[in-house]
């Protein structure tokens, strides 16, 4: 089954918590703490795969979780880090945050990687805590949590040829006389619901991608006919064959020619611009040769390369596909999305510190570094919660309330935790 969308859940892996551990061995006295520092979780990493041709593994299995970091242990033992999870795609989908659309990641080689989520950081053991002044600390940190994102993946083919036309021209028929592929055939419209993908090759050493785009009607653009769904394919091809009708009237043929032109201009501007050689298709039909004539004068008029075939018998065809593979040689590759300066997508997004007073007894204050803490601190440890009010101060959270007007007893939130202000 061709499937060509799909939305997942990924979550990186939270980091493990570190060990609260004093060291107890004879003839050792005052030992001291050793517990050790936690592993961190694995990331969930996409990498593009060259054998796949299609989206389904991500419509059995929406969510994906990479291994969480496992916990710190005494003897300053560090925990294991957690497993990564690899998630193959085909090469030509794009990975997109389903939040705001924004493009993560356009896989257009075998073999690319990219980190979608990473995992939390371990937490340092109590041995970490251990000063001059603090020599035997009772707490030890808690792992970071995970990165969650949804995401919407969407495959383009990559094909290097897109055979276009309205339906019944005999797209299907033609991609099954040059290659192996066996696309659906009838006498009915819209016969084929899924892009077919064929390898054509021409001599040796000389080969290439053909791929029929089927659903193309008159208001395509806006999602017609399914043509949302096959418009996108046509992205990636470098070069268009477009079948038209040799059977029917002459005006005809032209209106549906500049009509399929028009939808591919209103979806992308620059599909419209694209490399095009027109095949007169059903030439076993005996078309009368002055509506062929003025057909084929129009069109070699406005600048494009005629070629009558018929799909069906395979007269022109080869005449067809090896001119094809000539100006494949000519064109270059249509460029990949247009991916943010900064690849590393999973990378955190630095955060301020920002403190604001929301209501007379109420602050809110967001910042990574102060979130961080918080989140990683054992709130249910005296000893903890001492530390965290200590590194607050550090980070002039407890200046900037105090400046504000904050009074013990005041409630404080910093990220989704809420806590009593103490001065």
């Amino acid at each position: 089954m061709f499937i060509d969308q799909a939305e997942i859940e990924v979550s990186a892996g939270n980091g493990g918590d570190g060990a609260v551990s004093l060291r107890h061995e004879k003839y050792v006295p005052r030992g001291g703490p050793d517990g050790g520092d936690a592993g961190r979780g694995g990331d969930v990493i996409v990498t593009a795969d060259a054998n796949l041709r299609t989206l389904i593994d991500c419509t059995y299995r929406t969510r994906y979780h990479a291994g969480d970091g496992g916990r710190g242990g005494p003897n300053r033992r560090h925990g294991k880090d957690g497993a990564d999870e690899i998630i193959r795609l085909p090469v030509g989908t794009v990975v997109r945050d389903s939040a705001d659309g924004s493009l993560i990641v356009d896989l257009t080689h075998d073999g690319q990687q990219v980190v979608l989520v990473r995992g939390g950081r371990g937490g340092r053991g109590n041995a970490s805590y251990a000063t001059p002044t603090r020599r035997t600390p009772q707490f030890a940190e808690k792992g970071e949590p995970a990165q969650r994102r949804h995401l919407l993946l969407e495959l383009k083919l990559l094909a290097d040829v897109g055979v276009i036309g309205l339906p019944n021209v005999g797209k299907s028929s033609l991609i099954a006389r040059v290659s192996a592929a066996r696309p659906k055939i009838a006498d009915y419209p819209f016969t084929t619901l899924v892009p077919n993908l064929g390898l054509v090759r021409i001599e040796e050493g000389t080969s290439f991608v053909i791929a029929d785009l089927p659903g193309l009607v008159e208001g395509a653009h806006e999602g017609k006919g399914r043509g949302h769904d096959f418009l996108r394919h046509a992205e990636r091809t470098r070069l268009f064959i477009h079948v038209l009708d040799a059977a029917a009237p002459d005006r005809e043929a032209l209106d549906d020619f500049d009509s399929l032109n028009r939808e591919l201009a209103l979806y992308q501007e620059d599909l419209a611009q694209r490399r095009q050689l027109v095949a007169l298709n059903k030439m076993d039909l005996l078309p009368p040769p002055e509506t062929l004539d003025r057909t084929e004068a129009s069109l070699r008029e406005r600048g494009f390369e005629v070629f009558r075939i018929s799909a069906l018998s395979g007269a022109g065809v080869s005449q067809l596909m090896g001119r094809a593979a000539q100006v494949l040689a000519e064109e270059s590759q249509p460029r990949a999305e247009e991916i943010p300066a900064e690849p590393e997508t999973a990378k955190r997004v630095k955060r301020h510190l920002r403190v604001e007073r929301v209501e007379p007894n109420r602050y809110e204050v967001t910042g990574e570094d102060v979130e961080r803490a918080v989140v990683m601190t054992d709130l249910s440890n005296e000893e903890a919660v001492r530390y965290l009010h200590r590194r607050l101060e550090q980070l002039g959270v407890i200046r900037r309330l105090r400046t504000l007007g904050a009074k013990d007893g005041d409630q404080v939130t910093i990220g989704a935790i809420q806590l009593d202000f103490v001065d």
